[in-house]
C-alpha cells in the first residue's frame, strides 16, 4: 500500500504540472493573437482615385482614364479640373510626331512628386505630366502621339524616368492626331505654338 500511495502522489503531481505548462501555454497563445489583433498597424486605404475625364475642345472631345497607381498625379489633376482651372484653356505647345501640350494655367499651384515607377511608359495615347525638373510637375500635362518611350537625353536620362504617366486617351485619339497635325508658328522651335489657338473648352470629370 505505501508503494502505491506513493505511485498516487506522484502521478498527481505530474498531473498537476502538465496542468499548469498548458493553462501557461494557452496564456501565451492568447496574448499573443491579441498582440497580432490588435497591435499590429492599421492597413494604409490608398486615395481613391478613380474614373475618366472629358476634354471638351474646339476641335472634338477627348476621354482620358486616370490610373489608380499614380494616386498623387491623377488627383492632383482631377482636383484641377473640379476647380475648373483647365477650361478656357489652350494646347499651347504642339510637336507633330511627338506630342501635343497644354494645361498651362494663370495661377501658381503647387508642385507634387513624381510617381514613375516601374510601369511608367510613354507610348502613343497616354498622357503625363511636364515638368521642369524632378518633382516639379504642376498643372501641364501632355498626350503622346507616338511611342516616346525609348528616347534618351544626352545626359543619359531617359523620357520614361522623367515624366509620370497618369493616364491614357480611351476615346477621342483622332482628335488628339489631328490637332497634333494643326499649323503651327514654328515647327523647329522647342515650344511650336499653333497659329490658330486649339482650345480646351471643359474639362469634365465623368460619375
Amino acid at each position: 500500500m505505501p508503494v502505491k500511495l506513493k505511485s498516487s502522489a506522484r502521478r498527481s503531481r505530474r498531473n498537476k504540472k502538465i496542468a499548469i505548462g498548458v493553462f501557461v501555454i494557452a496564456l501565451i497563445a492568447i496574448s499573443a493573437m491579441l498582440v497580432f489583433i490588435y497591435g499590429r498597424p492599421s492597413p494604409v486605404t490608398p486615395p481613391v482615385v478613380q474614373g475618366k475625364v472629358v476634354l471638351q475642345t474646339s476641335m472634338g472631345n477627348i476621354t482620358i482614364e486616370l490610373r489608380d497607381d499614380k494616386p498623387k498625379t491623377s488627383e492632383n489633376f482631377k482636383n484641377l479640373v473640379q476647380q475648373g482651372l483647365y477650361n478656357g484653356t489652350i494646347f499651347h505647345r504642339v510637336i507633330e510626331g511627338f506630342m501635343v501640350q497644354g494645361g498651362k494655367i494663370n495661377q501658381s499651384i503647387p508642385a507634387i512628386p513624381d510617381e514613375i515607377g516601374s510601369d511608367n511608359h510613354n507610348l502613343n495615347g497616354t498622357v503625363a505630366m511636364a515638368n521642369a525638373g524632378p518633382n516639379t510637375a504642376t498643372s501641364e500635362f501632355f498626350i503622346n502621339v507616338a511611342n516616346n518611350t525609348k528616347i534618351t537625353y544626352p545626359d543619359g536620362s531617359k523620357f520614361d524616368g522623367s515624366y509620370t504617366v497618369f493616364g491614357k486617351v480611351i476615346d477621342g485619339m483622332d482628335v488628339v492626331m489631328a490637332i497634333s497635325r494643326v499649323p503651327v508658328d514654328d515647327p523647329t522651335s522647342q515650344s511650336p505654338k499653333p497659329l490658330q489657338d486649339v482650345t480646351i473648352i471643359r474639362v469634365t470629370v465623368l460619375p
